[in-house]
């Protein structure tokens, strides 16, 4: 197969892009967690994509790093076979920094290039993929004493890679908010937090002087009792279909203009749902490197 792009699985959601792929009608040629598809497509389930491959016949090492570094500047290896040979290529080209992140941090200045040895003599790569972290990994340098959870990892990185955060003293609803890492995340920003849950959020949070905890069920709660909320940010855990009805309740009844929300699958990714949330205007979406079984849309 000439591969137009070439798709780094997420490990342990292999079966996710295949299904993925599948759906979408796009043929694929598996090579350990490296999928290489017939046609351009940045799968949802990808770590990282490799776009517009080349195919490089190399004649030593030497000489693969020579091509390499003739194409680009920055390059993650993924290895799916002759590994030390992959290797030695690996360390003759510029080391690339894998030191976690501060939140925030300014994007990487360069392109990261993702690279593999398909045989001994055949590179392919591409200079340019869908991330600026090596093979899409974004580490940060974490909180481990205030968080009640690692969630609050999720909109870090959504606000460091995807989307700059609201403007400060803007009002914010963070929907289904126990045990509340999305409201210390959104309360640290010196937003305007209104939380609701049924269950109490983490005392250590609650104490936050911009944070207002309505107890009560998110999808209860009346769009039209809740005033100037410019924002609305959703971590609950429940079916796809039923969070869209949520979102679709607030676009129409509310003031709000911004959504943020984690689309979470009790079982197989339901794509035809993604789909719906795809028509929503102005949507993206995204399989954060900090989600698991679950993928981000906002609006």
């Amino acid at each position: 197969m000439n591969s137009v792009t070439v798709a780094l699985a997420i490990y342990g959601l292999e079966s996710e892009l295949e299904r993925e792929l599948i759906y979408r009608n796009i043929r694929f040629e598996k090579h350990d967690r490296l999928y290489f598809l017939d046609t351009d497509y940045r799968p949802l389930f990808a770590q990282a994509t490799w776009i517009a491959c080349q195919k490089i016949s190399i004649t030593s090492i030497g000489d693969g790093i020579k091509k390499l570094k003739a194409l680009g500047k920055n390059w993650a290896l993924f290895s799916i076979g002759n590994r030390r040979r992959a290797q030695l290529i690996q360390e003759g080209l510029p080391t690339i920094k894998t030191d976690p992140i501060p939140f925030l941090a300014q994007a990487p200045k360069y392109t990261m290039g993702g690279w593999t040895l398909l045989d001994a003599t055949t590179i392919i790569c591409s200079p340019q993929t869908t991330s600026r972290y090596p093979l899409g990994k974004t580490e940060f340098i974490e909180n481990k004493t205030v968080p009640p959870s690692r969630a609050y990892l999720k909109l870090w990185e959504f606000f460091t890679i995807h989307c700059p955060p609201p403007a400060p003293k803007t009002k914010v609803i963070d929907m289904g908010a126990c045990p509340g890492g999305w409201s210390w995340v959104l309360s640290q920003l010196n937003l305007e937090v209104i939380s609701i849950d049924k269950a109490p959020l983490d005392p250590t949070i609650a104490k936050s002087h911009n944070i207002t905890f309505l107890q009560e069920s998110a999808f209860g709660l009346d769009p039209k009792k809740i005033s100037g909320v410019e924002w609305l940010f959703s971590d609950i855990i429940c079916y796809p279909e039923r969070l869209l009805a949520l979102v679709k309740k607030w676009i129409t009844e509310s003031s709000v203009q911004h959504f943020v929300c984690t689309i979470k699958f009790q079982g197989e990714a339901d794509f035809a749902v993604i789909d719906e949330f795809l028509k929503i205007p102005n949507s993206k979406m995204v399989h954060l490197y900090h989600n698991k079984h679950e993928v981000m849309w906002w609006k």
